[in-house]
């Protein structure tokens, strides 16, 4: 009796202790009904080299927060180990984004939803769209679904099988933060309106600023939506991500707030800038998630840990008070109705 008490004792230290697992699998491996794009750009290899490969990271030695992060860009390690230290699971999903910059040439004069189908066609699979034609196991919600089942298989140490729904035939949306950089940041804040999320964490935009689609109804309660970007992204003094904030109501939650001169809880805002100096000002665009272009301190340590940290664990319900339309703000939008 003895013996097994120190055999289980020892078993749920080891359990305790935990480790970080990394995982990665092609998109066209894991679901055989997936399929290319060619005509937008979207393929699975590119001189040789796989291009439809996906990232999981989970830490099971960090207490889990039951949240799972899809990240809407390239594969991002640095961002996810932040994520995995927060408690949260991570999964970067590939899928048909290339029509971005070949769209834009197509609008037609005074269509202010352009974006929006196209968005929620590459999201969702189904059909929103006349301009493309993407099939359900190509978008991304089924992109990650299936990598969520493949990563069950194949890493049931990661416990993923808590974001699939009861019945195991979908995600279960409301455990999902939705999250991405620039475009990535607005198709996730697109989908998010769409369907009901945990959290909607916008890098660097939403960037759709002659867009109606973000002042329309929301799925996900507006408080869900975060948003921080530097001052010297073109999107900034182009009025583009102020104008987004406002149609998403994130005054209702409290000022615009320069993190550099302010500590969290932020006012507990959803609009995060910062004016660090990033060297450059063509680096401000990519300044808000970590890599190379994010600003450092003297010792070489990001300025921003405290910013990631608060975008993506700070408590819904706790918002900031309501303040009036900036006038900067309001101007453009008034001009872009």
């Amino acid at each position: 009796m003895r013996l097994l008490f120190i055999h289980l004792l020892l078993c749920s230290v080891l359990t305790a202790e935990g480790q970080q697992y990394t995982i990665t699998a092609r998109a066209s491996e894991i679901d055989s009904r997936t399929k290319e794009y060619p005509q937008i750009g979207y393929t699975f290899s590119k001189k040789g080299r796989a291009t439809d490969m996906q990232l999981a990271m989970v830490d099971t030695s960090v207490p889990l927060s039951g949240r799972l992060v899809i990240w809407l860009m390239a594969p991002h390690k640095a961002l996810f180990e932040r994520l995995n230290a927060y408690g949260h699971h991570a999964i970067q999903v590939t899928y048909p984004r290339e029509w971005f910059g070949k769209m834009d040439k197509l609008r037609e004069p005074g269509d202010d939803n352009h974006f929006s189908g196209l968005r929620l066609e590459a999201a969702t699979g189904q059909d929103h769209t006349d301009l493309i034609d993407i099939a359900k196991p190509d978008g991304l919600m089924e992109r990650a679904y299936q990598f969520v089942k493949y990563l069950e298989k194949e890493n049931p140490e990661g416990n993923w099988k808590q974001f699939l729904s009861p019945d195991g035939k979908r995600l279960d949306w409301d455990k999902v933060i939705l999250s991405g950089s620039s475009h990535g940041s607005t198709t996730a804040a697109r989908l998010a309106k769409h369907i009901r999320v945990a959290r909607v964490v916008m890098l660097s935009g939403p960037r759709d600023q002659t867009e109606r689609w973000q002042s329309e109804n929301s799925a996900t309660p507006p408080e869900r939506f975060f948003g921080f970007t530097h001052t010297e992204d073109a999107g900034w003094p182009g009025h583009h991500y102020c104008r987004s904030w406002l149609m998403l109501g994130l005054n209702q939650f409290g000022p615009i707030v320069n993190v550099d001169t302010s500590a969290p809880p932020y006012e507990n805002s959803r609009r995060l800038t910062s004016s660090a100096d990033v060297g450059n000002p063509k680096h401000a665009h990519g300044a808000s998630n970590p890599n190379k272009r994010s600003p450092k301190d003297a010792n070489g340590n990001y300025l921003y840990e405290a910013v990631w940290k608060y975008l993506y664990t700070h408590p819904v319900n706790s918002t900031g008070k309501p303040v009036p339309h900036e006038k900067r703000c309001r101007r453009h939008l008034d001009t872009q109705r």
